[in-house]
């Protein structure tokens, strides 16, 4: 088992494959954190035009949807951190564990958010309802979609990890797929 050292300085003129993941993964947020502040900032003007249609149209979103999605979202979250933990320490059979379990749990987030679309379009409130409506699609689907990517990368990963160290160059990739999880 080898020790990381994560404050290391890196050597000059070197560049690992870590590195340039991290670079991509954090480059991937900033470009997302500002294309969903638009979306959020064209919702609030939206709605500050259109208070009465935003509140009745958010009257018909479950609260005990949204709660239940945080805590699968959260909980899923919590194990890809137990995941680069034990991938840290070199115990791969651990981290597989833990990335099944980040897996099966997000899940639960994708086959309740297919439910609630199901749900609302047998009830004839698409995209085109309104402008509430446009934004709750345009903003929950970009995220599910986010979603589908991330139980790609939590596949890609698991599989990495049964035939690499998870201690070694791959420990760069599982970070950075925690960090696009989260």
């Amino acid at each position: 088992m080898s020790v990381h050292n994560h404050f290391e300085a890196p050597k000059p003129g070197a560049s690992s494959i870590k590195e340039e993941l991290i670079a991509g993964v954090h480059f991937f947020i900033l470009a997302d954190i500002i294309i969903f502040a638009a979306l959020f900032g064209g919702f609030m003007i939206e709605r500050s035009a259109n208070i009465e249609v935003f509140n009745q149209s958010a009257n018909q979103l479950s609260a005990w949807v949204g709660i239940l999605n945080t805590l699968i979202l959260v909980t899923s979250g919590l194990c890809v951190v137990l995941a680069v933990d034990a991938a840290r320490q070199g115990k791969a059979a651990v981290a597989r564990r833990w990335l099944v379990a980040t897996f099966v749990i997000g899940a639960g987030f994708g086959v309740s958010k297919i439910m609630g679309y199901s749900d609302k379009i047998s009830h004839d409130i698409t995209m085109h309802t309104n402008d509430f409506f446009m934004f709750y699609y345009a903003l929950t689907g970009a995220h599910f979609l986010h979603f589908i990517g991330g139980m790609g990368a939590l596949v890609y990963i698991w599989l990495e990890a049964g035939k690499k160290p998870v201690d070694g160059e791959l420990f760069g990739t599982i970070e950075s797929v925690a960090l696009y999880w989260h």
